[in-house]
């Protein structure tokens, strides 16, 4: 979308303001790429894990980064949103918008969201365009439950969480994700950074 374009949600009051310090710039100054790197899968399939351990080792190698985790952005940004579909679709909505910001800032994002509609990924790729990298933590479900330190999983069973993914709501698995990523624990986690990070020397150049 033009970004002087104001959908009918948005006041035609409000205008893009194109700052002098371009993304090329900011860019060159990190000497990298923008990109986001969004992760996906079910409760317990490792995504947050993942994703701060692949920014670990991102920072380590100068680059510039910041996580976006599911449960973080629920303490401030997206406080005031609970877990109906509506809000699931409306969390994820600010995310991408936010991750926008953070391509044009010139800046690695990573997210750690169970994000299950196809449709919202889609979305979030509709903005964000090739600078969209959809990563998904593949893991059975039977292990993600074994993981379940919140109890989530015993609770949705017991029918006392409604709409719980995986259990009693839909997962749609991505039908072309840019890199899948075996997060069962056959493999150790250390391989599965490398896996990342081979794949983003090749895609953004970033130097191993």
């Amino acid at each position: 979308m033009d970004k002087n374009t104001s959908p009918d949600n948005r006041s035609s009051n409000t205008v893009w303001h194109n700052a002098t310090v371009t993304r090329e710039r900011r860019e060159s100054l990190a000497e990298h790429s923008g990109l986001l790197l969004w992760f996906t899968g079910l409760s317990g399939s490792g995504k947050s894990t993942l994703a701060h351990t692949v920014e670990e080792r991102l920072h380590n190698m100068g680059c510039r980064t910041y996580v976006f985790d599911g449960d973080n952005v629920r303490h401030g940004l997206c406080s005031d949103l609970g877990f109906s579909e509506d809000d699931r679709k409306e969390n994820i909505r600010r995310i991408s918008e936010m991750c926008n910001l953070f391509l044009d800032a010139g800046v690695i994002a990573l997210t750690a969201f169970i994000s299950p509609s196809e449709e919202d990924r889609s979305k979030v790729k509709q903005l964000t365009g090739d600078d969209y990298f959809e990563i998904y933590c593949d893991c059975p479900i039977e292990v993600c439950e074994q993981r379940d330190v919140k109890g989530l999983y015993k609770r949705a069973r017991a029918g006392e969480i409604k709409d719980f993914t995986g259990i009693s709501a839909p997962y749609d698995v991505p039908k072309q994700p840019d890199l899948v990523v075996d997060t069962s624990g056959e493999r150790p986690l250390e391989e599965c950074v490398d896996q990342v990070i081979q794949t983003l020397v090749e895609r953004i150049g970033i130097k191993s």
